[in-house]
């Protein structure tokens, strides 16, 4: 099963607010982070602020690679929190009965993004996240999995950001990053826009 498939299948708060209860008594101890990676432009803080709002969402999704998409609709409420450092994302899709939380941190320290999914179901924060930042007004997000014995690029991609709208897409690349297969395509229309 792809890391896609495991994102939606994996989740929940209640992990998040156990591990930020854990670790608020250490708040002087901040874990340490990796080494920043090169090819990551720097964050900022705010980057995430186009998101901030009511949102209607028409989504494509593919069940399998060479699957054909469905499409159906969703919701999603989005917050922008701790001087922008911080967008939280609350995904409502009800024909599906389905909710989740996507959760954006930048690391102030090492300047780079992380894009975290919490499935309503199972209550825990994916990790790693992908990792990436925004390139002219695109944000890239990366993370590499194995599929057996082959490494796997699983990226998401904010664009087309505008006022009002804005596209979601994730994707697999099986050969490095020379193609991709765009499995999930989430159309963002702000409400009363």
């Amino acid at each position: 099963m792809d890391l896609l498939r495991r994102l939606l299948m994996k989740g929940g708060a209640s992990a998040f607010v156990a591990a930020a209860a854990a670790t608020g008594a250490k708040a002087q101890e901040a874990a340490p982070t990796p080494a920043r990676p090169a090819n990551i432009p720097e964050g900022h803080p705010g980057e995430f602020d186009f998101l901030t709002g009511e949102w209607r969402i028409a989504h494509r999704w593919k069940r399998t690679p060479i699957g054909e998409f469905e499409s159906f609709t969703g919701e999603a409420t989005v917050y922008g929190i701790l001087g922008g450092i911080c967008s939280v994302e609350e995904l409502r899709i009800p024909a599906r009965d389905f909710n989740g939380l996507g959760l954006r941190l930048l690391d102030v320290n090492q300047k780079i993004w992380s894009d975290h999914w919490v499935n309503a179901n199972s209550g825990v924060v994916t990790t790693p996240g992908q990792l990436g930042g925004f390139v002219n007004g695109e944000g890239i997000f990366d993370v590499t999995d194995m599929e057996g014995d082959m490494p796997v690029i699983y990226r998401g991609i904010w664009d087309q950001i505008t006022a009002n709208a804005c596209r979601w897409r994730q994707g697999a690349s099986r050969d490095g990053g020379a193609t991709w297969d765009w499995g999930w395509i989430m159309e963002w229309q702000r409400v009363n826009a």
